[in-house]
Parts: C-alpha cells; sequence; structure tokens
C-alpha cells in the first residue's frame, strides 16, 4: 500500500503556515539552522524486516492484523515509512526469516521503493526446522565441532545472500553462553567463538564490515559469552580492520552509561553501529526515546563529538538501526515514532555549543556545562526535523498522513485480520 505524493502535499498544506511560523522562530534564533536541516536531510535509519509485524512475549502475541506475509510485502511497508518520513531508507534482513530466493527480484522490489539493503542479520539463537544440530547448548561456542562448523556455514551463507543483494556489512549476535556455574569454561567458550568468527571474517569481501553484536544477559544469564562492549571490543580487535563492536541500546545492564562506552568505542576506531530502542527494564525492545530521550541525546552528543574528531561522515561512516519489538502498538506508527525520535536527539546534539562546552570543562565548571547540554536538549527541534521531511517531499506531520489515510484498515483489507509476519 503506497499514498499518493499528491496526498501528502495536501496534508501539507493544512499545516504549512503553522509549520513555517515555528521555523522562522527557530532560524532567527540558531545561526546555524540551515545546515542542520541539512544533516537531517541525509540521515537514514535502516528497518529491520522483522519489525513490520507485532511482537510479543513469552506470554503471548496480539497481533493487530495487516502484517506483512512475505520479504516484498515488507519492503512495500518500509517503503511506506520512507515515502511519509523520508528518513527510512534501508532495510536489513534477518536470514533465514527473510531469504531472498530471487535476489535480483528483491533488489528491483526495493529500488523502486527507494530503498537499499543495510546490515544482513544471522541467526544462531534459534533451531530451525530440518537443522542438523541444535544450538541448546550454543552455536560458535559449542563443544561440538560439527555445531560450531554448522553455525560458520550459515554465517557464511548470509554473506552470500547480502552480496546478492548489494549489501555491505554482517551483524552477529550470538546468544551464547551459559545459565550456571561450571556449565562452560569460559575461555574455552571465548576461544571457540573467536576461532569460529576469524573462519566467517575470512569470507567478507574487502568492502565489508562485520559488526560484533554484545548482550549482557538473555537467553542465559549466568555468563554470555559476547556479554558487554569489552568482549565485543575484544573479539573485534583480534578480528582485524573490518570488524566492529555493534552497540543495542537494551543490551546492557540497568543504569550502565552507555554514552561513555560509545565515546570510548569511537575514540579506538571500533564503533561500527547501532541498534536503537529504549527500555525501562532490561531489553525492552521499546519505541526510541520513549522511556529514556535525555539519556538518548547524551549518546547523540558523544556520537557528533566523536564523529567530528575522526572526520567521519554522520550518515554513513556508521550503520545506524532500529531493533524493537512492538507489543501493543501498531509496528508502523511505532517506527515512525523512532524515527522522528532518533532525528530529533540528532539535531538537538548538532545545537551543542561545542567551544563553550570545551571552556567550561577546561575550567571545571559544572553548572555551565550543564546548563550548555540542556539549553539544546530542551530547545524544540522539531521543525527542523519536519522541514528536513518536507524538503524531500516526505510529510510534515508522517502519523497525522498515516492515521488520516487509515493504513492499517487498508492493510488488513487487503492481507487480512489474521496474518502474522514472517520471522516472528
Amino acid at each position: 500500500m503506497q499514498i499518493d505524493q499528491n496526498k501528502i502535499d495536501g496534508y501539507n498544506s493544512q499545516s504549512l503556515r503553522k509549520h513555517e511560523r515555528a521555523l522562522a522562530f527557530l532560524q532567527g534564533e540558531i545561526p546555524h539552522a540551515a545546515e542542520i536541516i541539512s544533516q537531517l536531510g541525509e540521515f537514514q535509519i535502516a528497518i529491520p524486516s522483522w519489525a513490520l509485524g507485532t511482537g510479543g512475549t513469552r506470554f503471548g502475541r496480539f497481533p493487530a492484523g495487516g502484517e506483512p506475509r512475505n520479504l516484498e510485502e515488507k519492503i512495500e511497508d518500509i517503503g511506506l515509512l520512507h515515502r511519509l518520513n523520508r528518513a527510512s531508507g534501508a532495510i536489513s534482513l534477518h536470514i533465514p526469516w527473510d531469504i531472498p530466493e530471487d535476489p535480483a527480484h528483491i533488489r528491483a522490489v526495493a529500488a523502486a521503493h527507494g530503498l537499499k539493503f543495510d546490515a544482513m542479520n544471522s541467526n544462531t539463537f534459534q533451531d530451525q526446522p530440518g537443522q542438523a544440530h541444535s544450538y541448546k547448548f550454543g552455536s560458535l561456542q559449542n563443544v561440538s565441532r560439527d555445531i560450531r562448523q554448522q553455525a560458520i556455514e550459515h554465517n557464511i551463507e548470509v554473506i552470500r545472500h547480502g552480496i546478492a543483494l548489494g549489501s555491505e556489512s554482517l551483524t552477529v549476535w550470538l546468544s551464547d553462553g551459559s545459565c550456571f556455574p561450571g556449565q562452560l569454561s569460559f575461555r574455552k567458550a571465548f576461544e571457540n567463538t573467536l576461532e569460529g568468527l576469524s573462519e566467517i571474517y575470512a569470507e567478507l569481501p574487502d568492502n565489508w564490515k562485520m559488526f560484533v553484536e554484545y548482550k549482557a544477559f538473555e537467553p542465559n544469564f549466568y555468563s554470555t559469552t559476547v556479554g558487554d562492549w569489552g568482549q565485543s571490543l575484544l573479539y573485534a580487535s583480534k578480528l582485524g580492520p573490518k570488524a566492529y563492536t555493534l552497540v543495542d541500546l537494551g543490551h546492557h545492564l540497568p543504569n550502565a552509561n552507555i554514552e561513555q562506552i560509545v565515546a570510548l568505542l569511537l575514540m579506538e576506531g571500533k564503533l561500527g553501529g547501532f541498534h536503537f530502542n529504549d527500555s525501562k527494564y532490561g531489553d525492552d525492545d521499546l519505541t526510541v526515546g520513549s522511556i529514556k530521550p535525555y539519556q538518548l541525546f547524551l549518546i547523540f552528543c558523544e556520537l557528533v563529538d566523536g564523529m567530528n574528531a575522526r572526520g567521519m561522515k554522520h550518515a554513513t561512516d556508521l550503520g545506524w538501526m532500529i531493533d524493537a519489538s512492538h507489543n501493543v502498538k501498531d509496528p508502523l506508527e511505532d517506527l515512525l515514532q523512532s524515527v522522528e525520535a532518533i532525528q530529533i536527539a540528532y539535531a538537538q546534539a548538532l545545537l551543542v555549543d561545542r567551544k563553550a562546552l570545551t571552556a567550561a570543562q577546561e575550567r571545571n565548571d559544572v553548572v555551565a556545562a550543564q546548563e550548555i547540554l540542556q539549553q539544546a536538549y530542551r530547545t524544540d527541534v522539531r521543525p527542523m526535523v519536519a522541514e528536513a521531511r518536507l524538503r524531500a517531499g516526505g510529510a510534515l506531520e508522517p502519523l497525522s498522513v498515516y492515521r488520516g489515510e487509515q493504513v492499517r484498515a487498508g492493510l488488513i483489507r487487503r492481507r487480512g485480520l489474521v496474518t502474522i509476519a514472517t520471522g516472528l
């Protein structure tokens, strides 16, 4: 389902004067507003193929209907998001949930919606139908060489699918770990995992990156073989220059200082990308910015500062992707909210007076440093975000257009009320 550009223009015309007044005020207050709007226009956030359906917990799942039944429909849904916000121009696939049986066809479908393929994601945290060996006791860490080899071959297969689609990166997240003390040897688990990752790394094309994702707990709660950013950095450093750490905002213990982690990984040139979400307790996979928006802003402050220090391009030198589970919301509405929250935090970070902040830090003026950050955070940058969308042909108010056009009802009519997105 798509929304005609004329309809988007019609919705925009209804709120254009209000938008122009708000934008004019910001432009009068912010000398470099035009530059920020331009940077926002370049910034794209990839949508994962598994986020187009309703999520759930071990207690149940309550789908809203109209969920995409195949990869083509998932691409169509992301194309709709991109048409509205002009900032969701990439899709990230999870294999084997979304195997492209005809890569040329899938590439053509994506191109028709203005989309490219972001990181490919492997899956060794589940057993698939017909699988020879089980990952019950881990994949790359497993004591069985046959099981480790199966996991290696799967990741290599994912790379081949990615090459066919034009992707340039592989994300490896491992649920490997232990539930009880004494269950495994930490040292041997690490060595087995590094050996497997090395074999996978050797198959990467020259222009590819490997992202090693970490997670503190779940499904193993005593130990995790890639449990924190230090372990991920250790793997990435040993693997080589194409290996990086990937940060998922929900994959930390409570109250972790994620902004400091980001700063140090950037300093070492080993931050590869982000999975954006939000959380109250753990890996809740909630809407970005819905629980801890100030933390999101502080993270972007370190991202902007660290990338500038290394001369990196904000839009392309890191991988930006949402990783969320929409248990009680319309997934497409949730994704629209998440993308805008990311854009807002990014724009606010671009507002920070870096010279003044550095000067305050150098003279240990704690109060001034706080005021500088909070001045940027308290600025309503939504008109600049909306202007970036408008200039790219998107909607001033994407969620209003989505609801006004009754998109979910239309998807239910086309696909049915009882549909479950593949991969969930």
